[in-house]
């Protein structure tokens, strides 16, 4: 059944046929033969100033925001064929994959319209003048439904929206509609330890194989924008919720530095004990667009107290030839698959052609210290933080996954214990900073493997997560370090291997340029055979 709920009918274009407009552009050839010239020079910047990714695909929805948005400008196409094709595209896809939850496509369409009208005049609202865009369902949008996957909120219609997508929007981002969600975001439960499903729409599914799950919490975001969708998403990370989805979707995500964007609108914003963990973060097909869509979400909003005013770096500036790097293909936590190891190894291989020093090291103590300590503030004061969320959203009817956690009543601990577990806390991240002093990045998994059974049931298995395979992820919100992920390769089965590629506080600059780099010899994203 499909889920997609209508808020306003869609309107055809007259005169224009979806497949004439799929094909009357042609992607432009990329020039290999040059690369290896390049990569042995001193400069590396080349290898990303002078050549991007594999040339894009034909199809308009298929493209990079940022070649669309350079298309409305040069009036190569208009705001409204663009924003009908992506809807022409969801309306043929999405019964399938449930990725789209609520729509909003009429209102789309003549926002589309007045972009272009704007765009006759030869003015422009920003950066993003007519590209569509979907958003995660736990953000809060004027006028659209949203609601977190939670039942208190399923007929809750915001009056304004959340800050990240407010400046989307200003940019001149088109919403088409709302992304699947897990309740309150968090992942895990009897239908699936890493699944984006909940009470309200159900579970979303896979566009590389519908038996396999989108991962989560982003996992409609993932989804959507593999297949063409949406150009982009706007996602969330508590702990992995960009990076996982990114992972098993084959498309490319960030999280950035904690605190760099405002969480303001989302349903578990800012404030609290587990502030710094949560970051909103773009997720799109090309690595590029994460530059170019990160800086407009950024920067202090006067409500979220926390975020910082840090410059943007350009990636396009960092040298690959002076980096140092640091892989390991698995951290003797997570039961890590072998096309998991091997991916990661490419890519360490591929760095090894360009960078200064690569070395495989792993803080593996550290990791399984820090994710200790965060799994018992998580549970330390019996889930008291997680009740008093459902009361402010006015819940009282949850899915599997808030039940199992809600029934939970005898891991609570004394202030005390509370107090050492802080300190604890910050301590392990003090010495990750001083083993992470020697390296500019570090090379890893996203996930333990690519994505696993829609239904495989909640596992346990370590206390050291609720799932031993963000424990590639979550160690990373907890100190706060930005990370990207990028496809790099694929299972036996076809299904998306992406590598996490983390940088030091405030350095996504460096971070997206190995993640270009790693995007540009491993051909980044597939067309999904959906």
């Amino acid at each position: 059944m499909n889920n997609l709920k209508k808020q306003s009918s869609k309107k055809d274009i007259k005169g224009n046929t979806r497949r004439a407009f799929m094909t009357k552009f042609s992607a432009g050839a990329l020039v290999t033969a040059c690369l290896p010239y390049i990569a042995n020079g001193s400069d590396k910047r080349l290898l990303i100033r002078e050549f991007g990714p594999n040339a894009e695909p034909a199809e308009i929805h298929y493209k990079s925001v940022t070649s669309i948005a350079e298309m409305i400008r040069k009036k190569e196409v208009s705001a409204l064929e663009v924003v009908q094709a992506h809807i022409d595209r969801i309306d043929d896809i999405n019964y399938q994959l449930n990725a789209v939850v609520m729509e909003c496509f009429g209102r789309a369409l003549e926002e589309a319209k007045t972009a272009d009208q704007l765009m006759a005049k030869g003015d422009s609202y920003g950066l993003l003048h007519g590209v569509p865009m979907t958003i995660k369902d736990s953000f809060m949008t004027k006028g659209v439904v949203s609601t977190g996957g939670t039942i208190g909120k399923m007929n809750h219609v915001p009056e304004e929206d959340a800050t990240v997508v407010a400046r989307v929007r200003e940019a001149g981002g088109i919403l088409l509609g709302k992304t699947n969600t897990p309740e309150f975001t968090l992942i895990g439960g009897v239908l699936g330890v890493n699944s984006t499903n909940n009470i309200i729409y159900g579970i979303s599914k896979n566009p590389y194989d519908f038996n396999k799950s989108t991962s989560g919490s982003s996992g409609g975001a993932g989804a959507i924008v593999a297949s063409g969708g949406a150009s982009f998403d706007v996602g969330t990370d508590w702990g992995g919720s960009v990076r996982g989805p990114s992972c098993t979707n084959g498309i490319a995500g960030i999280k950035p530095t904690s605190v760099r964007l405002p969480r303001t609108g989302h349903i578990v914003d800012y404030g609290g004990l587990f502030d710094s963990w949560q970051q909103p973060g773009p997720m799109a097909r090309y690595v590029k667009d994460l530059d170019l869509l990160s800086p407009i979400m950024a920067g202090p909003d006067f409500r979220d107290a926390a975020v910082v005013p840090m410059p943007w770096p350009d990636y396009k500036e960092v040298d690959l030839g002076k980096l140092k790097v640091a892989f390991f293909p698995e951290n003797g936590i997570a039961n890590t698959d072998l096309a998991t190891i091997e991916t990661v190894k490419m890519a360490a291989k591929w760095m090894d052609e360009v960078a200064m020093e690569v070395k495989e090291d792993c803080p593996k103590d550290l990791l399984v210290e820090l994710g200790t300590i965060r799994r018992e503030l998580i549970i330390g004061d019996g889930w008291q933080w997680l009740k008093r969320a459902t009361e402010r959203a006015g819940s009282k009817t949850y899915g599997a996954s808030l039940r199992e956690r809600l029934a939970e009543q005898g891991n609570v601990i004394s202030t005390a214990e509370y107090t050492k577990l802080l300190e604890m806390q910050d301590a392990n991240r003090s010495k990750m900073l001083q083993w992470f002093a020697q390296y500019d990045v570090i090379i890893c998994p996203a996930t333990n493997s690519a994505a696993g059974d829609i239904n495989s049931g909640f596992n346990e298995s370590s206390r050291y997560m609720d799932n031993p395979g963000e424990s590639y992820t979550k160690p990373f919100n907890t100190c706060g370090w930005p990370g990207a992920v990028v496809r790099c390769g694929q299972n036996k089965d076809g299904l998306p291997i992406g590598v996490q590629v983390v940088a030091q506080p405030w350095r996504e600059d460096v971070a997206l340029a190995v993640a270009s780099y790693l995007e540009l010899k491993s051909g980044g994203w597939k067309k999904p055979p959906i």
